[in-house]
């Protein structure tokens, strides 16, 4: 559990009360005289994330309010941890359901990225509300804390042997058995594509695959995507658009966090994660635009533009989790702008052929708060992707529908599983709220790991 929670109560700990901008004006009644008084004092209007710290007579500390807004953030209380004074708290009144979220926050509230500058701090403290579960608050904090540093992190620390040793890291710690893949070897074990696009890198292309669980338990395989910077290759990408491209290896670091939280809570899983690590660079023996790729799978892939090279190690890593069939597949990917233009940075679409699992996934969005929406793979769209040299081109020649032809790309790896899911996250906080400082950020794993205890807890 983390150090910033309490699970016995402490009668000294100062009560903070979580305030919706419609219900002020209650609160103030029920608190009539010096608190309510300071209110309109401040000019206090409980927005979402504004803290109002209340003296007492003395010119102490006798509680805090925190403003809710509408109530549409249910991770406010983010905003807490850096507003007030070190010493331990409580959260007043009756949460019922949004205590799990409002404890979830304040843990969130403490993440900072300090590998490289700034220094350890002292958080202040929270008595956890009544029937919460501590270990299991510290698991997801802990999970979102790893992806933002795997993200934060630039590729001079976290080229694909540094992935590597991040996800040796995550499966050591629970048992896992693992395997890594490096280079020409690539080409011996029949990963082709991931070879090509990661063979102009300095540091070599690898692919990652540990498994965990016993044997005879539901086969779940986690797939992502681990391009640790992609400069677009020789389609090359203004600067502009590189500036932020040591993130493109967001979905390995969801995926870790994913199978880290599996682990943690000892599903009853037989889980196999594969993360394809790269870096898409220029050199003479990079891949090119018009070139015939072939694949694990062995459908032959003409590349129309070097800079959709996600797809291409997904589709090697896809037909190996598809070869064992396994009950579900999933995959993450900080695959397309499209997506990002169709549903913006904080709604990841999915993709599935499967209403069952996308009415699950669904469900468990709403339930863990983490926004998701199902986006269609649309068929009529598949001819889009029509090679006259190859099996399939991986991208049209349009402007349109690119998120949902880049998925139904890699629908052509999946055969053999009972289900298969896409995620095309942007794994990015494009602007600072409550506990998400700007960075590296997690997305989807909440629901994902919602969904998994339910069928396989």
């Amino acid at each position: 559990m983390l150090d910033i929670f309490l699970t016995t109560k402490d009668a000294t700990a100062t009560p903070i009360w979580l305030v919706r901008a419609a219900d002020l004006k209650v609160w103030c009644a029920e608190h009539a005289g010096a608190g309510a008084a300071w209110v309109e004092t401040s000019g206090f209007k409980a927005e979402s994330g504004k803290v109002l710290l209340i003296p007492d007579g003395s010119g102490g500390l006798s509680g805090a309010v925190l403003g809710l807004g509408d109530g549409s953030d249910p991770f406010a209380t983010g905003a807490l941890v850096g507003a007030l004074p070190v010493r331990t708290y409580r959260l007043a009144g009756n949460l019922g359901q949004a205590a799990e979220n409002a404890a979830l926050g304040f843990a969130l509230g403490t993440y900072s990225f300090t590998r490289y500058s700034g220094k350890p701090r002292e958080y202040p403290r929270l008595v956890l509300p009544d029937g919460i579960d501590g270990e299991e608050i510290g698991r997801i904090a802990s999970a979102i804390f790893l992806v933002r540093n795997l993200i934060n992190t630039p590729t001079n620390d976290m080229s694909p042997a540094d992935l590597a040793d991040a996800a040796l890291t995550v499966a050591n710690a629970h048992g896992a058995r693992t395997k890594i893949i490096v280079g020409d070897d690539l080409l011996t074990e029949n990963y082709p594509m991931v070879h090509a696009v990661g063979r102009a890198a300095e540091i070599a292309p690898r692919l990652i695959d540990f498994t965990w669980g016993r044997e005879d338990a539901p086969k779940v395989t986690l797939v992502g995507k681990g391009v640790c910077f992609d400069t677009g290759g020789l389609d090359l990408k203004p600067s502009s658009a590189m500036l932020l491209m040591k993130k493109d290896m967001g979905g390995a670091a969801n995926v870790l966090a994913l199978a880290a939280l599996i682990m943690g809570a000892k599903l009853d899983i037989r889980l196999r994660v594969l993360i394809p690590a790269v870096e898409n660079s220029v050199a003479g023996n990079a891949f090119r635009p018009g070139d015939v790729l072939k694949s694990r799978k062995g459908i032959s892939v003409e590349i129309g533009n070097t800079d959709a090279e996600g797809r291409l190690i997904l589709a090697d890593a896809l037909t190996e989790a598809d070869s064992e069939a396994p009950d579900l597949v999933i995959d993450m990917a900080t695959l397309t702008g499209a997506a990002r233009t169709a549903l913006g940075p904080e709604l990841p679409p999915f993709y599935t052929d499967d209403d069952a699992l996308a009415a699950d996934i669904a469900a468990s969005a709403t339930a863990a708060s983490d926004p998701l929406w199902r986006m269609p793979l649309w068929k009529p769209y598949d001819a889009w992707l029509d090679s006259k040299i190859a099996d399939v081109n991986h991208v049209s020649d349009g402007a349109f529908a690119g998120s949902i032809t880049a998925a139904l790309f890699l629908r052509r790896f999946i055969d053999k599983s009972k289900a298969w899911v896409h995620f095309d996250i942007y794994g990015w906080a494009a602007k600072p709220r409550p506990g998400r400082p700007v960075g590296g950020e997690a997305q989807a794993i909440r629901a994902l790991y919602h969904l998994l205890k339910r069928r396989f807890g």
